[in-house]
């Protein structure tokens, strides 16, 4: 196996990891995933972060883990991780919830911050896979007239 393959297998089988134990929490409503929820709604005023964001984002976290641990879709589970975690990593440093939850040390935002990089290097890692779909769109915005 090429030093690439074995690369992108691990990056993919760590935010996998990382996304899928977290869908206990979410989806069975643990003190933490209910706190930073909660938070969020109260900050933002936006009733939908909780409940309904910690099941719209865990079930957003197992459709990347899926997407990562299939090679032909693994370019848009990156792609989704690395949104997923652009929010969660926002949402840390620009609002209540803070670094550190509920005596954590940081570990959930270290953890963010690890898949989102991660989904980077995947991208990178997969330039020559992602290139026909750039031209695919470039060239549906030039039909349209955008260009």
């Amino acid at each position: 196996m090429k030093a690439k393959t074995i690369i992108l297998w691990a990056l993919s089988v760590y935010i996998a990891v990382v996304f899928l134990q977290s869908l206990f929490f979410k989806f069975a409503g643990a003190r933490e995933s209910i706190y930073i929820f909660s938070t969020l709604r109260d900050w933002s005023g936006i009733a939908l972060f909780e409940p309904a964001g910690r099941w719209i984002i865990g079930l957003c976290e197992l459709t990347a883990s899926i997407l990562l641990l299939m090679p032909r879709t693994r370019i848009f589970g990156a792609a989704l991780a690395i949104g997923i975690m652009t929010g969660a990593i926002f949402f840390h440093l620009f609002s209540p919830i803070g670094v550190v939850i509920l005596g954590d040390r940081g570990e959930l935002f270290a953890l963010a911050c690890g898949v989102w990089i991660s989904g980077w290097v995947i991208l990178a890692l997969s330039r020559k896979e992602i290139s026909p779909w750039i031209g695919a769109g470039r060239r549906v915005l030039q039909a349209r007239g955008a260009f």
